[in-house]
């Protein structure tokens, strides 16, 4: 279950590496509006909430007497470069946590706000949460670029082409629809406890 995690984990995180990849240090702090946030001020919301819900996860509430979460939406970055190694720190912090869990722990109950959720409820409400802001990070980022905009998953109009190489690559092996090409970034993999 572990490995499941860290798999899916990465995966969003790509979606933010391959964005701000994409885009000038101008870019990653740039606001639709004043009530918006930034790709800058989202990168530090979501290493915030990392830090504080992956640090001593299991031993520790979740919610940290250190974190200032309203702090988080204040962009305190000068750079690109400051805005991805936070990132960074935050998500090294998460991978460590999940290299923690065992089958042995993971129904043990940890706590986020003094509310008890097992380990695995615990991983799946931040796999909800970090996708939902990536996704704000990636739609703010096409809007920035624009017609300059390289894809991150399945090209426009070329879904059936797509679907057909799929196919191909997988015909010897049906069970292999059981898994997302697209949330997989096309691993031949598939995940056992689905087959």
């Amino acid at each position: 279950m572990k490995d499941l995690f860290i798999k899916r984990f990465t995966y969003y995180k790509s979606l933010g590496d391959k964005s701000f990849a994409q885009l000038s240090d101008e870019q990653i702090f740039w606001q639709y509006n004043d009530e918006s946030n930034s790709i800058a001020v989202i990168v530090k919301h979501i290493a915030g909430n990392m830090l504080s819900r992956w640090t001593n996860f299991l031993t520790e509430d979740g919610e940290k007497p250190w974190r200032n979460r309203d702090d988080e939406f204040i962009n305190t970055f000068k750079s690109k470069q400051e805005v991805i190694e936070y990132w960074e720190t935050g998500w090294k912090c998460l991978f460590e946590g999940l290299n923690q869990i065992t089958d042995e722990n993971l129904y043990h109950t940890v706590y986020l706000r003094g509310e008890p959720h097992s380990v695995m409820d615990a991983v799946c409400r931040q796999l909800a949460h970090y996708p939902y802001h990536i996704g704000q990070i990636v739609y703010i980022a096409k809007m920035i670029k624009d017609h300059d905009w390289k894809t991150l998953s399945i090209e426009r109009n070329k879904s059936q082409e797509f679907n057909n190489e799929m196919k191909d690559k997988f015909s010897a092996d049906d069970s292999a629809f059981n898994s997302s090409p697209v949330c997989f970034q096309n691993s031949p993999e598939v995940r056992d406890e689905y087959k």
